[in-house]
């Protein structure tokens, strides 16, 4: 291996162990309280170590949300493939939506720290698109199949999105023991609700 090799190699293991230790940091604290600096003690580097991999802590959360953003399309295309129906499609990746969020509730409160991403940071994830379409194809057929074909599916698209992340936002906030039964069946409400107005 040569010296550009080894440089390279070097270069991309202390880029992974800046994001192990951003993680870790993360799922202790949370991620309002990850730094730069704390990442630089964790991994007994020096601060300007951690710039020259990463511009800022906010390209650092950006990556964690690339990381989450991964793992939560990975789960609606497993969902996804083990319905046949766009409806069962769309309560599948729903369910699956809601699994993960309360499965990795660290990861959650990273992509969506500050609500639903902005278009630029759209731009900027291309997980997200991907996540995005997942969604919006069963969303396509649902409506293409109902008896309102001029209905804007990406309207439907953020309808669906804004009503899961509003179920999962105000049940990570909540507490309770006796709550688990009422989710379930605010969830299933709001998929049944949100399937048949679009083949009506």
């Amino acid at each position: 291996m040569g010296i550009a090799e080894r440089k390279k190699r070097h270069k991309e293991e202390v880029r992974t162990s800046i994001l192990a230790a951003a993680w870790q940091l993360v799922l202790q604290d949370g991620w309002q309280a990850l730094s730069i600096r704390r990442i630089a003690e964790a991994i007994e580097y020096s601060v300007p170590v951690i710039y020259d991999h990463f511009t800022n802590k906010e390209a650092i959360l950006l990556e964690l949300t690339k990381q989450g953003f991964r793992q939560l399309n990975q789960e609606l295309i497993r969902a996804k493939d083990k319905a046949k129906s766009p409806e069962e499609q769309v309560e599948a990746m729903a369910y699956a939506y809601w699994k993960f969020a309360f499965d990795n509730p660290a990861y959650y409160q990273v992509m969506y720290g500050l609500g639903i991403p902005s278009c630029e940071t759209v731009n900027q994830i291309s997980e997200l698109g991907t996540f995005s379409e997942l969604i919006l194809q069963p969303i396509k057929e649902l409506i293409a199949s109902g008896k309102l074909p001029e209905t804007d599916p990406f309207l439907k698209l953020h309808t669906f999105w804004s009503m899961l992340h509003g179920l999962v936002s105000i049940n990570m906030m909540g507490s309770g023991e006796n709550k688990n039964e009422l989710n379930g069946l605010v969830l299933q409400d709001f998929i049944r609700g949100f399937v048949s107005g679009m083949k009506t």
